[in-house]
């Protein structure tokens, strides 16, 4: 049966270890799975030098109906993050408890991943049921803090314009609401750091110089007073101290100190008002030093930072996967916005249609909990329903 050959699919990626920087041995697989079900996959290798320093591959599947219409892609990432500690399973051993797959990266996106296959085998196989064309991009580094695969696909002009996007990454998981929801846009993110700068002295005597952690503890704990501003599609932003290093050696005051900011944004903000922010909240701390504020360092100028995007509801695209997600899952549908960052705010603010418009970049997965984290899960109806509803969707706009 079909199913069982997706679930078999999904475990066979858990199985294999893909953290990110190290996803030869998942591609390999998914490069000969796809090869053997005659997809004519295409390994794309890159090289990133400014910042990482690393080499990784993305895949890309066309699959042409030679018939006119619109081109939709579909993408995955193939990483996942690092063992952490807490797993009562073993993490590369997928375990079936009731309707639960465990395993590591099994909601966060393998089971996405293994969908978008299946899904893309099916549409080869049946291509008198469609027009256009089906891209599958199966990404390296979704996990990292760049998302180095989807930035070199990007800037690598191997894509041709694109209508829609569609990314399998786990909505629901994300959300509040119940299974089966449908993202129609993300909340974007900036990471920047203050770099306090004060004066050194012997431990012994701190009043000669300026110690540079007591003031930057000033702007922490600023930050907790601050109120961010509602957008009325996204909500509202996020604001995150991630880290604060000083060092005073082993006697000294600390002349130097750094703090590190996660700030997730919505469609009003961006690097100025980020930026402009942040001097806010030094000013009302008090802070007595000089300091300076860098955004972190990018591999391109395109992935400076994650830009919010959103589609509008009466886009014509939006109305038909409502349709296929309420025909597959008994007339539920929910509608939200996703509340993080992947690889789908590259494709929804980077990539173009023949017109120049960004494309429709949809988020929608299966359901499952403790992404990121110990006895990661993906519900294995979920699956199931994820696919049926992608393959009505499809065959609904590409006609």
């Amino acid at each position: 049966m079909e199913e069982d050959n997706l679930l078999s699919l999904v475990k066979k990626m858990i199985s294999i270890p893909s953290p990110y920087y190290q996803e030869n041995d998942i591609v390999d697989f998914c490069d000969l799975w796809l090869d053997n079900k005659n997809l004519d996959p295409k390994v794309i290798g890159y090289n990133e030098t400014k910042v990482i320093g690393y080499s990784g591959k993305n895949i890309i599947c066309m699959v042409d109906s030679g018939k006119p219409g619109i081109t939709v892609m579909l993408n995955g990432h193939l990483d996942t993050v690092p063992i952490c500690n807490g797993w009562t399973t073993n993490p590369f051993i997928p375990t079936e408890i009731d309707n639960r797959l465990y395993g590591l990266g099994a909601i966060d996106m393998k089971s996405g991943s293994a969908i978008l296959m299946n899904v893309t085998n099916y549409l080869n196989q049946n291509k008198d049921k469609w027009c256009g064309k089906l891209l599958l991009t199966l990404v390296t580094d979704e996990e990292g803090p760049y998302g180095l695969g989807a930035d070199a696909l990007i800037n690598k002009n191997v894509l041709p314009p694109i209508d829609v996007v569609i990314s399998a990454e786990p909505s629901a998981a994300f959300s509040d609401k119940e299974f089966p929801v449908l993202c129609l846009g993300a909340r974007g993110c900036f990471v920047y750091n203050v770099n306090f700068h004060g004066v050194s002295a012997h431990a012994s005597t701190p009043e000669k110089g300026i110690n540079a952690m007591v003031e930057a503890s000033k702007f922490i704990l600023e930050t907790k007073k601050l109120e961010l501003k509602e957008d009325p599609v996204l909500g509202k932003g996020s604001f995150c101290i991630i880290k604060a290093n000083s060092d005073g050696g082993a006697c000294s005051v600390p002349d130097e100190a750094q703090v590190t900011v996660h700030r997730h944004i919505v469609s009003f903000e961006n690097e100025k008002y980020v930026v402009d922010e942040a001097k806010e909240l030094i000013k009302n701390a008090k802070v007595e030093i000089p300091y300076d504020i860098s955004i972190r360092p990018e591999p391109s100028k395109g992935a400076r930072y994650y830009k919010p995007y959103y589609i509008d509801k009466k886009n014509k695209y939006v109305g038909p996967f409502i349709d296929a997600i309420k025909e597959a899952n008994k007339g539920k549908a929910n509608i939200d916005y996703f509340a993080s960052i992947g690889d789908f705010n590259y494709f929804g603010t980077r990539l173009f249609d023949k017109n120049g418009n960004n494309p429709a970049t949809f988020i929608f997965g299966p359901n499952g909990k403790n992404f990121h984290a110990a006895n990661e899960y993906v519900e294995i109806n979920s699956i199931i329903k994820t696919r049926e509803t992608l393959v009505n969707y499809l065959l609904k706009i590409m006609k």
